[in-house]
């Protein structure tokens, strides 16, 4: 067992298996129909190794019919669940608090008295790259839920277990808060969007003192840069911002860099700040496709350059700023522009004229392009200032995490902890 041998006073030497009180296996069998609504279907990419699950991405649900038929035990809230075939195997996170379904190849497990679920979600958390150790070799990477069930834990007696959730807790807490703020700021600036520029996009000619505007009169737009395989390098000052830095469901990601040593121009730079747009979707269902995002984080590189799948957008007016076209560029109509200029048959690439030759109203006077502007740039910058924090919490919670889980630090030795 390693370095896990030095077990801690006051620790004993378990496994998984002794700990757990109910086994919720649901590896044969999908539910025969899915509705738009109802209760809500847990797929193996909404389990993120996050300790909570957004519901907010599921696409699938089922009636109260199926439910009760559907599996003999079903998950509870604060029920481990841990993904065992695809991409994520391995991620765990706990089910959220209202009644849900897993689906296949995606196990839920309860702890009985000796240990507690949010204990456990962290303990696994940390122990992520001996769970994905235990791949089975198949066609693509599993995991067998015996392997699993024999990992070994060294466990705290309860109180311990509780002070360490707790400490733990107190970072995610906070982080989720954010996480929240951003979506709630980002929604308003949105839900004004609509009711000042969105609403007139449906009518048949443009209000008193509007016009058509083309977005090639109030944008440029630079291609990424086309990059070869040979670039790619584990380690470099300078990354490539790829279509993996849009995250499905909106925003902006750091773990779709790529390190690189190549010879793109100054033109394909991207700095914090820069507004970029998707060209390439890997999905039939356009979920990237068209979608902006700023440039929120370095990543820790010195430079960064997008890949030829994103393209920056500039404004060409000092009137109409960056966060004014990001808004624009989220509204739906835009969004169903980019589907309709897109083509590809396994992979969607939007044409090169999309955003150039996007029509919308706007009026000619830009003041109240300029008032939205102020509007968005505030709420920019405090998104900007909220991922700042959630990155350095974040920081500080992974830096405790193995601490706490391996008994290096002990909770009745912490001097500070999230709470500070």
């Amino acid at each position: 067992m390693g370095l896990e041998n030095n077990i801690p006073e006051g620790w004993v030497e378990s496994k998984l298996s002794d700990i757990i009180e109910l086994k919720i296996d649901n590896r044969g069998r999908n539910p025969e129909y899915y509705l738009e609504e109802g209760i809500p279907v847990i797929d193996n990419f909404m389990i993120k190794g996050k300790r909570g699950i957004d519901l907010d991405t599921t696409k699938r649900y089922i009636d109260h019919t199926l439910y009760k038929t559907f599996i003999r035990t079903h998950i509870s809230p604060g029920d481990l669940l841990i993904t065992l075939v695809g991409n994520g195997y391995g991620n765990v996170s706990l089910a959220p608090k209202i009644k849900s379904v897993i689906i296949q190849n995606t196990i839920g497990l309860r702890t009985n008295n000796k240990s507690l679920n949010e204990f456990l979600f962290y303990n696994l958390s940390y122990k992520k790259k001996r769970i994905t150790n235990l791949d089975i070799g198949a066609a693509q990477p599993s995991i067998k839920v015996g392997n699993l069930l024999n990992i070994e834990i060294n466990l705290p007696r309860l109180p311990e277990q509780k002070a360490i959730a707790k400490v733990l807790t107190a970072f995610d807490d906070k982080i989720e808060l954010l996480q929240a703020q951003n979506k709630t700021l980002e929604t308003m600036a949105q839900t004004i969007f609509k009711e000042w520029f969105g609403k007139h996009q449906k009518e048949s000619s443009p209000p008193n003192g509007w016009r058509t505007f083309s977005l090639s009169e109030l944008v440029d737009t630079i291609n990424g840069y086309s990059y070869k395989g040979k670039e790619l390098v584990e380690e470099s000052n300078e990354a490539l911002v790829t279509l993996k830095s849009f995250d499905r469901n909106g925003g902006f990601q750091t773990r779709g860099f790529k390190p690189f040593k190549g010879l793109p121009k100054t033109q394909h730079e991207v700095k914090i700040g820069d507004l970029v747009v998707a060209h390439t979707d890997l999905t039939q269902d356009a979920e990237v496709l068209g979608n902006p995002a700023f440039i929120f984080d370095n990543g820790g590189f010195e430079k960064m350059y997008i890949t030829m799948d994103l393209v920056k957008v500039i404004s060409k007016n000092d009137n109409i700023g960056s966060s004014f076209l990001y808004y624009l560029m989220k509204d739906r109509y835009f969004k169903g522009h980019c589907v309709g200029y897109s083509n590809g048959t396994t992979v969607l690439h939007l044409s090169k004229k999309a955003i150039p030759e996007y029509e919308l109203y706007l009026p000619e006077n830009f003041d109240l392009i300029k008032k939205f502007t102020k509007i968005a740039n505030d709420t920019t910058n405090k998104i900007s200032l909220n991922k700042d924090a959630i990155k350095a919490l974040t920081k500080t919670r992974d830096t405790l995490l193995p601490k706490l889980m391996s008994g290096q630090v002990r909770v009745n030795n912490l001097k500070q902890t999230a709470d500070a």
